[in-house]
């Protein structure tokens, strides 16, 4: 297994390994442990924007947290994106490592996967890097919650906007697993509504390509005036520095990023990545508690702002806390399906996000922000990337409960 070791173990607030304790004691401890576990990309595309920045995003909210009267322990694994690499681990993790909650998670197919594992479990998880709107919606569980975004909210916020500024003929390059498919489904139902068409679609392995080149001239035949690019990580980097580097913005070709994080946009230079619209739920520079937040985690991120999944894991990780506290260790441990209702009864707020809720399909929604990447000259420092176009009220961000299918919903 690359990237991180497996049993990477960071303990905070009165969290203590439990080896060599003599047996009755390290029973009593281990039964007044919250156990977390970190299941994400350590190591790959999705490296930057889940990777060692959302274990320190994690560590920051138990450190905040303070337990008193519990012990919080974090461990943290590299699934290479995969869904059997990530259920075995989460197995292990539930059978033999005592964990009570995985988060994250990251690939579409692997939280897709991990749903009905916690569910047969009765553990949770709690995904804050997946985009696939299915999670709340067929594939819903009463064990499972989705932080930050997903495929609807950034296909309904871009989508729609793009097309509105005259870009009303699209092609997709789509990550051909569960998170692209839902991507392109998505942003298509929204460019269709809005009176755009779809003229093509290519799928590009994953994760098994960088070179994007033959999938970026299928595009430019079709004439379409955007690209839309269903895909994240280093992967949207490749197509927009190859896109670049064709002169396809240069002839009138818009990209428009569906899934796009401040750390891609940092990777590519304001001078490749200006005029990019994207949609994200949290930048560091939005408002005072961000700010303030951004202070707080930016030391422990290697001196830069956290991206929104990054803080999605430090906002998670908070409310879930929060919770077994009000409950109590042995009611949380007991039952994941409880722990997560008492979840959605509890609104939640917390510096990166504000105030917000989960709703009946583990939606947590919060407001959707459209932003414009800057020119260079309009910057005022590192990481001044984004100017404000639009934002969309939490209620009007993400899929209403009636369409999304979720068995969990009472009419």
């Amino acid at each position: 297994m690359t990237g991180f070791h497996r049993r990477t173990i960071l303990g905070a607030g009165a969290g203590t390994a439990l080896a060599g304790l003599p047996g009755r004691r390290a029973r009593a401890q281990a039964a007044n442990t919250i156990k977390l576990g970190l299941l994400t990309d350590m190591s790959g595309p999705y490296r930057d924007i889940n990777g060692p920045g959302a274990l320190a995003c994690a560590k920051l909210a138990v450190q905040e947290f303070n337990a008193n009267g519990f012990n919080v322990e974090v461990i943290a694994a590299d699934h290479q994106n995969k869904p059997d690499v990530a259920m075995n681990i989460a197995r292990q993790w539930f059978d033999r490592d005592g964990v009570d909650m995985v988060f994250n998670i990251a690939a579409s197919s692997v939280a897709l996967a991990l749903a009905e594992l916690v569910k047969e479990k009765n553990k949770i998880a709690i995904a804050t890097s997946t985009a696939t709107s299915d999670l709340t919606g067929r594939a819903c569980t009463p064990n499972t919650i989705h932080w930050v975004f997903d495929t609807y909210m950034c296909a309904k916020s871009t989508g729609s906007a793009t097309v509105k500024a005259g870009g009303d003929t699209w092609f997709f390059i789509t990550a051909d697993y569960t998170f692209g498919h839902s991507l392109e489904r998505d942003t298509a139902r929204f460019v269709q509504e809005a009176g755009g068409k779809v003229l093509g679609a290519a799928r590009t392995p994953f994760p098994a390509t960088s070179d994007f080149s033959s999938f970026l001239l299928q595009a430019q035949s079709s004439r379409a005036k955007v690209i839309g690019l269903a895909n994240a990580g280093t992967d949207t980097i490749s197509c927009i520095k190859q896109a670049a580097e064709f002169g396809l913005t240069r002839r009138g070709i818009k990209l428009a990023a569906l899934l796009m994080y401040i750390s891609d946009v940092h990777s590519l230079g304001l001078q490749t990545a200006h005029g990019l619209v994207c949609t994200e739920c949290f930048y560091w520079d939005l408002n005072d508690r961000t700010r303030a937040f951004d202070r707080r985690a930016r030391p422990m991120m290697g001196n830069v702002p956290a991206g929104m999944a990054q803080a999605g894991d430090y906002s998670l990780v908070l409310h879930y806390l929060k919770t077994v506290a009000q409950m109590g260790v042995p009611a949380a441990k007991a039952s994941g399906a409880e722990t997560v209702a008492r979840m959605k009864a509890m609104p939640t707020d917390d510096d990166a996000f504000g105030a917000g809720l989960i709703r009946q399909d583990g939606r947590k929604i919060h407001p959707a922000y459209l932003f414009e990447v800057k020119k260079p000259e309009e910057s005022r420092g590192a990481f001044d990337y984004y100017k404000l176009l639009g934002t969309t009220s939490a209620e009007e961000a993400f899929r209403p409960l009636s369409e999304g299918g979720c068995p969990l919903v009472k009419s």
